[in-house]
């Protein structure tokens, strides 16, 4: 039997049961898969996906569907009943500094 090392993480909970619950669908212990994330990383000689920065840009219309366009429109409106409300003077600010508008 080939030896074996331990690894001890911590994980937000949420993260990993949604990580279990895909990997039970795959029939893939959570053990074994992390064993597979680290034989990518010694073959490719580095992270075996690409890891990037999010671009910090505001949604285009052409690029929704129109159920993703329903979606943040839906978002959108449900704002003020959950408290979610700024000054019209901070939403300039905010898209001053991200967006540079």
């Amino acid at each position: 039997m080939a030896r074996t090392s331990n690894i001890f993480v911590r994980i937000d909970p949420e993260i990993k049961a949604q990580a279990e619950q895909v990997l039970e669908q795959l029939g893939i212990p959570m053990s074994n898969a992390i064993g597979l994330f680290l034989r990518q990383v010694v073959m490719q000689r580095g992270i075996p996906f690409d890891m990037k920065l999010p671009q910090n840009k505001p949604l285009a219309f052409g690029s929704l569907s129109e159920d993703q366009f329903n979606a943040e429109l839906e978002k959108g409106l449900a704002d003020p009943a959950n408290g979610s409300v700024l000054a019209a003077e901070d939403v300039a600010a905010k898209m001053k500094q991200d967006y540079g508008v």
